[in-house]
């Protein structure tokens, strides 16, 4: 399998593939399978968030393998909604350039921190780019570790232009 992809702005034609991705990380976890099994309901990917200013989707050979939504809070924060990438693809580094991405739409939006609730198997994961745990939050179905990562100005953002 090659690893070479690209990472775009999503778009509302892309939910059907997004939720399969959705589905098949949902279907790989012990931990998650019977409840989200339970309450299909619970799985989603709302067209209203395939925005360019919202969501990006990373594709290899044009075919998305991962994606991640990013939401303005009302404290002027950003929180990242969603992350997923494909099982069989996980470990490529695309998650990270994911969050790269995530990164900059939150400065976009004008937050200095983007905030997520994490599931616990990807503490790890959040971790080794950068998110701290904050706390600990109850989801519908199970307590889970807040995260927070500092969003620090790009370097195109810092540079002082010069006359």
């Amino acid at each position: 399998m090659g690893s070479d992809y690209i990472i775009r702005a999503a778009t509302v034609a892309d939910q059907p593939t997004l939720l399969a991705i959705v589905w098949k990380t949902v279907m790989a976890s012990d931990r998650d399978r019977e409840t989200q099994l339970a309450h299909p309901e619970a799985v989603e990917v709302p067209i209203e968030q395939l925005t360019s200013a919202t969501a990006c989707v990373a594709e290899i050979g044009g075919g998305a393998v991962g994606f991640a939504i990013v939401l303005p809070r009302a404290d002027g924060e950003a929180e990242l909604d969603g992350l997923f990438v494909d099982p069989e693809r996980q470990r490529l580094g695309i998650g990270r350039q994911l969050v790269e991405r995530t990164k900059e739409l939150g400065r976009a939006m004008g937050a200095s921190t983007l905030h997520v609730v994490a599931n616990d198997d990807a503490i790890a994961f959040y971790r080794s780019v950068g998110f701290i745990q904050t706390g600990v939050t109850q989801t519908q179905f199970a307590a889970a570790p807040l995260m927070r990562l500092a969003l620090r100005a790009a370097p195109s953002d810092t540079a002082v232009k010069r006359e």
